[in-house]
């Protein structure tokens, strides 16, 4: 500790003698190097406390879903804060006892009676499938492969050698567009992945990516800085061009 503040004192007493434009560019200097220190941690402790705020909004006490737990509880409890507790524990009771039961294969025929209900129900209908076939595809059920079958790939706009965009092909299986073969490819959004938008591509324009999922995401996260982790380097002294 003496040596730095020793150090300090001499970097005071040589800003001192420096001119006045010299002296305010040495402390907007400082001043941008500590904010890049401390960004990372800003912006860490920004995302958390934004998914907290968007968790507290969605299933706080006071959202919808929230307004339900406490008419769970509320028979249990007379206040509203213990009444949203007993909701919750309720309702994780609850989903824990059908998860004995999936496990179990006894709701086999409950699962027959819903998906005829609901399947009869014209708007009900189309929603119900969508989100249907997404968990299907999230837990791998009924033998399907899930998202492991959503590979990384280049997407080459214009063409290989065009611009190349990563993203994830949703299906191996093109579909034909204009009597031409097109993939599906999901391409995210940074620094969140979990948003994007579903491109149809031209087959000949999309390419395997020897990546993982993972590495997509930590690309995208990054908003390309941990690229060099994951991709090749372009050799030192190499031409960018041709």
């Amino acid at each position: 500790m003496p040596s730095a503040v020793r150090r300090l004192r001499a970097a005071y007493r040589l800003w001192k003698t420096m001119p006045l434009p010299i002296r305010l560019r040495s402390l907007a200097r400082t001043f941008v190097t500590g904010l890049l220190a401390v960004l990372p941690l800003a912006v860490t402790i920004t995302v958390l406390v934004w998914m907290g705020m968007l968790v507290y909004h969605w299933l706080g006490p006071h959202s919808i879903l929230g307004s339900i737990l406490i008419g769970i509880g509320v028979g249990v409890a007379g206040s509203e804060a213990i009444a949203y507790l007993f909701g919750i524990v309720i309702v994780l009771a609850f989903v824990f006892l059908l998860g004995l039961a999936v496990e179990s294969g006894v709701q086999r025929g409950l699962r027959r009676a819903v998906n005829t209900m609901l399947l009869r129900i014209p708007v009900v209908r189309t929603i119900y499938d969508v989100i249907d076939r997404f968990v299907a595809l999230v837990t791998k059920k009924d033998g399907k492969e899930g998202l492991k079958s959503m590979s990384p790939v280049w997407c080459h706009f214009g063409g290989p050698g065009g611009a190349a965009v990563l993203g994830l092909l949703s299906a191996p299986t093109p579909v034909e567009l204009n009597g031409q073969p097109y993939l599906a490819v999901l391409i995210p959004t940074a620094p969140v992945p979990i948003g994007g938008g579903l491109l149809y591509v031209p087959q000949e324009w999309v390419q395997p990516a020897d990546l993982g999922v993972e590495a997509v995401t930590s690309i995208y996260v990054s908003m390309g800085v941990s690229s060099s982790q994951y991709l090749k380097s372009f050799p030192t002294g190499g031409t960018p061009h041709g």
